[in-house]
Parts: structure tokens; sequence; C-alpha cells
């Protein structure tokens, strides 16, 4: 309120903030033209008042996602003075996979690309790579792999050789998984990560394609909405669940949400075997075989088959300890124990998740902001455990808001209609609500977040029965 800065991802511009007075009764507020018709907020671009003792300080970030991009801003913000150096295996500065929020559909790490198809990365770029160097100071290494890291000599190791760091920000990420198939690797077969890899998509669809998605999760979802407002000859979902996000959502709300693609035109094989994808006499993807079933005309098949944390290159450190999904566990402040000021972030961190502290590895776009705004104040010298709760939104039915702490749930609470996709649903534990999910119910699920954040979160007991909450909002 006093300042105007950005407190929460996945926004970087900052309000401006302009003089008010009080003269004769009237409050006057004072404010240059240009910045009244600005299209864009305030950007932080140089320290306001430079840390000194950061002067001669280094920070290196491996990657050039969310986390990436947010630890940048924020180290300026918080008056970081050193360099900054940001090493990203893609060859386009970070993207914005959030924008127009309210017309594209967000969740997860492949946001923009799996939901508005947006094959152009220029067109989606946060900063230009121009403005990274010139305005924030940033030395970039784009299209660049990171080969090794040695947390004794404090080095990152790329082909043009070693750079030297006083803290070093892990951020890469995760790669898609695909499906060990018989046929995974043909040509028409793609996953959605980059838009190197929607333009695959894009230069595929026609009048005569045949498109299969392969997964029922969020990016699988997010794709097909997409398609259905694309040139195709047929879209097909494939899924081995019985029920879209039964696990997440229930039975019953799964069947609504595969009702509403459906009625889009959208047909589902659920609880299914996946035997192998076929080539046609072209050598491309020409079928998908099921289990029990007449081979599926596919020629095109995206797998929406979720992701795994891109570690691969700290495999052969000694200095990391990778669990079993190729995660690294961190303390609360994000730090990676036994390296010297080493932060690992976003999705390959497993973080005490607030409150009850369980580790938890969490691939939601939103987050990796956070970690990155987080990790880049405890850096400027203001430490401090980090307690979100993760929070996204998806356009699957008609668009998901979901916010959970992922301590489980035993009962829950709906307030709403199923049929019509219209409803807030609560999740409880011994009582006490851990998740609060949403479609056609803002601000529900907003207010549940900062009532969770705050530990002034009703009840379901006082929920079922309206309780308003002290903090503002009705329960």
């Amino acid at each position: 309120m006093c300042t105007g800065d950005i407190e929460d991802a996945p926004g970087l511009d900052s309000l401006w903030k302009y003089t008010a007075e009080v003269r004769d009764g009237k409050i006057f507020v004072t404010a240059p033209e240009k910045e009244v018709k600005a299209k864009v907020g305030r950007v932080i671009a140089r320290p306001r008042a430079p840390l000194a003792a950061t002067l001669k300080e280094k920070v290196v970030i491996v990657g050039g996602g969310s986390g990436g991009i947010h630890t940048i801003e924020s180290l300026r913000e918080h008056n970081f003075a050193g360099d900054i150096v940001l090493i990203s295996q893609e060859d386009y500065a970070p993207i914005d996979r959030y924008e127009n929020c309210k017309h594209y559909w967000v969740a997860d790490a492949r946001t923009k690309l799996s939901k508005a198809l947006q094959d152009d990365p220029t067109k989606v770029e946060w900063r230009k790579p121009a403005e990274l160097k010139d305005d924030f100071g940033v030395e970039l290494h784009l299209a660049t792999t990171v080969s090794a890291i040695d947390t004794a000599a404090q080095t990152v190791t790329i082909p043009s050789g070693q750079i030297k760091y006083d803290h070093l920000v892990l951020s890469p990420g995760a790669t898609p998984r695909r499906i060990p198939i018989p046929g995974a690797d043909l040509p028409g077969v793609v996953t959605i990560r980059t838009p190197h890899d929607v333009k695959k998509v894009t230069e595929a669809l026609g009048p005569n394609t045949d498109i299969i998605v392969i997964g029922t999760s969020f990016i699988g979802l997010e794709a097909t909405g997409a398609l259905t407002k694309k040139e195709k000859k047929s879209l097909t979902v494939v899924g081995v669940d019985p029920v879209p996000f039964e696990a997440m959502l229930g039975r019953d709300l799964g069947k609504a949400i595969q009702k509403s693609y459906e009625d889009q035109g959208v047909t589902f094989h659920m609880d299914t075997q996946i035997e192998k994808i076929t080539a046609g006499p072209d050598g491309k993807a020409a079928q998908l075989h099921i289990k029990g079933k007449d081979p599926l005309p596919a020629s095109l098949v995206i797998m929406g088959t979720g992701v795994a944390p891109a570690t691969s290159f700290l495999k052969d450190s000694s200095s990391f300890t990778l669990e079993r999904d190729g995660g690294i566990t961190v303390d609360e402040y994000l730090r990676v124990p036994g390296a010297k000021n080493v932060y690992a972030i976003g999705d390959i961190a497993h973080y005490p998740q607030f409150p009850d502290g369980n580790p938890r590895r969490v691939e939601h776009w939103n987050v990796a902001g956070n970690h990155g705004r987080h990790v880049a104040a405890t850096i400027a010298g203001t430490p401090k455990p980090y307690k979100g709760v993760p929070i996204f939104w998806s356009s699957i039915g008609k668009g998901l808001r979901y916010v959970g702490t992922g301590a489980g749930f035993d009962d829950t609470y709906l307030d709403g209609s199923i049929t019509d996709l219209k409803f807030v649903l609560y999740q409880a534990k011994g009582g006490k609500i851990t998740a609060v999910a949403s479609m056609g119910r803002d601000p529900y699920v907003s207010k549940s977040s900062e009532l969770l954040k705050l530990g002034k979160m009703p009840t379901l007991d006082e929920i079922k029965v309206g309780k308003v909450s002290n903090w503002g909002g009705q329960g």
C-alpha cells in the first residue's frame, strides 16, 4: 500500500506511486500523464538504494523460466547492486506464460503454451534481451547448457568456460515425460514445453488432422481446450484413469468436467491401456493402439503425461543429492543443505510446505515465481522462511481456481452446482481446511489463499453454517 511494489507472482510490474495531498478539504493526486496512460506498470530495473555489501557479489541463475525472471526482478527491487548472470538452455529470454490471464488458462509450468498454443516466443517475452542487459544489468547466456557445478570452488561450467558465483540459484524447471511405448519418438508425436514444441503442433493442424491427446492432467486437458477452437478432423483424449481429476476433485466433478469437453466435440477413451503408436507409409504417426479396441487414427499425438525435474546435469555431481524423482530437498529458506549459498527453487525443489512443514515438490508456475522472489530477498539480506500456499488457476471446465496446502483431506463440502460447473469445493482434514477449489465463484479461492496464509481460515463446520471470516470475506 505504501510503495506499490509487487508482493506476489505472477506479475512483474509494480504499481505507479503518485503524490497525494489535501487542500481546502479536497484530495489532489498529481501524476505524470505518461504514467496515467501507460499500458504497463512501474518497472524496478535498478536498485533504488544500492546495498553496499552487495556491490562486489555475483548471483548466477540457472534456468530462464518463472523462477529465474522473478529472481532477477526481486534482486533489483531489494536493492541488490552486484552482478547477475542468467544461464538458460532456451534460445529466448524468459517468456510470459501468463499473458492476459483473464483470457488464458493458467496452471502448471507450460501455461501460455498449452493454453493458447503460442509458438512465437518474441510475442510473450517478459523483458526483451536488450532490456535485461541494459536496464537490469544482466549477463545473458541463452541457448547455453550447464555441464558441471563445483560448490566448493563456487563455479558453474558452461561450454565457454567457468563462471564464478557468490550465490547460485538453481531454477532449471522440468522436462516433459514420454510414456515408454513403441512409437513414442515417431514424427508427429510431440510434448509441449517450449514455443518450438508448439510450432510442431500448429504446423500439423488442418482439416485432415486426427489429433489424440494422451493424458488427462492439466496440460493435457488445457491443450485439448485450445485445440477445440482449431481446425482439425477429430480430437480425442486418451487417459489411464477412469475419470479426469477424480483424485483431486472427486468422481462427480471429474465426470462433469469431462462432459463439458464432450459437449465441444471431444471424444474420450478412459481407463485404457495404451500399447503403441504405429506409423503410416510416410513414416509418421498414424495410429494409436489401445488394448481391446480398434486402432485410433492419430496423425498428431500430444503427450500431456507429466514432467520430471530438469536436473540431469547434476546427477554426476557429488555436491547434490537427488531425490528419487530427480528433485532436490531444500530447507525452509529454499537453501540446499551442505552447499554454501546455493538455492533450489520451482519445479525441482522439495520444500517444507506451509503450514505443516511436509516436504513437497510443486510444479506450478506461480510457486516458482514466488520462490524466486523469496530467494532474492534472502540474498539481499532479508531472509525469511518461505510460507507461501500454492495457488493456481486453469481453463479446464469453466475455469478452475485452486489453493491447497498438500496435506490431503478426509472430508469435503460442496457449495454450488456440479451440473452447471459453478461451485466452491472445500476439502478438510480433521475439520481443518486444506484446499479450496472453485469454478464461476470468484474470488473465493483468492480470499481462501490469504486466509490460509494468515492462519485465519474457518473450519469446515463453520463454513457449512456460513461463518463470516474476521478477515472480511464470507466463509
